[in-house]
Order: C-alpha cells, then sequence, then structure tokens
C-alpha cells in the first residue's frame, strides 16, 4: 500500500487524479499539494512513497522540485506528470532522476499502470519515449540542442529562458553568481546562441516555456 502526494497547481487535474487513484487498491493514503513550496512542506511533514509532480509549477519548477526530492528523500519515487509532449523535457528529467514522464493527455488506465510500474522500483517509459530513445542511438544529429545540456545546465537555461536574472538564480539554487556565470556561459556555448533573448525565442520555439 503506497502514499501518493499530487503536487500540481490545478486543482480540477488534482480531483481528477484523485478519482482514479482511490480506485485503485494499490493505494493507501493520497495527499496534494498546489504549488512547489507546498510539495516540499508536505515531504517534510510526512512519508510519502510517489510524487506525482507537475513540471510546470508556478513558484518553482519540476526539475528544481525533483532535484531536491532526490537529495533529501531518496526513498520517494516521482513520476512527471506535464503537458509538455515526451521530446521537450522527458530526457532531461530522467537524467535528474524521475522514475518516469507521463504526458497529461494519456488516458488514466497509462497513469495507473505507469504508477503501479514506478511503484514496483521500476522506471516507466511510454511508447513515445521510448521512440525517442531509440532515435537517440540512431540519430543523435538530429536531437534538439538542449538535449546536450547537464541536468543543472538544462536548469538554469529554462530559468533564464523565463526571463530570471543571474542573481536571481544563484538566490533559488543556492549558488554563486559567479557559477551560474559559468554556466550560463556554458549554455550558450554548447547550444550556440549569444544573449539571453537568443534561450528565451529558443525556449518558446521548442516548447519548454510558456
Amino acid at each position: 500500500m503506497a502514499n501518493v502526494l499530487i503536487a500540481d497547481d490545478h486543482a480540477v487535474f488534482r480531483t481528477g487524479v484523485r478519482y482514479y487513484l482511490e480506485q485503485d487498491r494499490a493505494v493507501e493514503a493520497i495527499g496534494e499539494a498546489a504549488s512547489g513550496a507546498e510539495t516540499l512542506q508536505r515531504l517534510r511533514d510526512g512519508q510519502w512513497d510517489l510524487v506525482l509532480l507537475d513540471i510546470n509549477m508556478p513558484d518553482r519548477t519540476g526539475v528544481d522540485i525533483l532535484r531536491h526530492i532526490r537529495a533529501t528523500c531518496p526513498a520517494t519515487r516521482v513520476l512527471v506528470l506535464s503537458g509538455f509532449a515526451e521530446k521537450q523535457y522527458a530526457i532531461n528529467v530522467l537524467r535528474a532522476g524521475a522514475a518516469g514522464y507521463l504526458a497529461k493527455d494519456q488516458a488514466p488506465e497509462e497513469l495507473l499502470r505507469a504508477l503501479h510500474i514506478v511503484l514496483s522500483g521500476r522506471r516507466y517509459v511510454s511508447v513515445a519515449l521510448a521512440e525517442i530513445l531509440a532515435g537517440l542511438l540512431d540519430e543523435p544529429e538530429d536531437q534538439p540542442l538542449h538535449s546536450a545540456l547537464s541536468q543543472r545546465e538544462f536548469q538554469i537555461m529554462c530559468k533564464l529562458a523565463v526571463g530570471r536574472s543571474v542573481s536571481e538564480i544563484a538566490g533559488e539554487l543556492c549558488l554563486s553568481v559567479k557559477t551560474v556565470s559559468t554556466y550560463r556561459a556554458r549554455v550558450l556555448q554548447k547550444m550556440h546562441l549569444r544573449t539571453n533573448a537568443d534561450l528565451t525565442t529558443y525556449a518558446l520555439r521548442n516548447g519548454l516555456v510558456q
């Protein structure tokens, strides 16, 4: 029997997910969180076997929250749920420690299947994501520029793309301004871009930010 935390800022979506989880005998307790801060507080207050995590939280990115969970609650599994298609975020969140990535347009039955796979200790990979992973082996030159970034570089790239300053990012991630500036330079170099505005344009074009 598992304790599952639904972390998503949309109340209607949380209600729908809760309904299906309540029908599953493998789920004992269900909690909800509507923001990144609330998610982290619920993790401090109790033990959760699985977090169903939205990648696009209002106050902190899902990647930030995922990294925090992996660092402070290593036994807690994370299944990322997102309105973004697999090709935009899946590889990066799996690298960051997620146990699976599920697009929100999937059927409820697929959500429950993913939940059981992740709770069993395995990683959930959808058919679409499996094709993407296969493509990484067959045609690496066709992959998007951001696929070459490390977890931390991708995290900082997304923050820069939505207008965060270097000093703001340094404060959020508990890094020095110099370190964040170094990461920014690496990101621009790897992606063959020149400015933060270029990063924003790229992120919008590739569906990495809304």
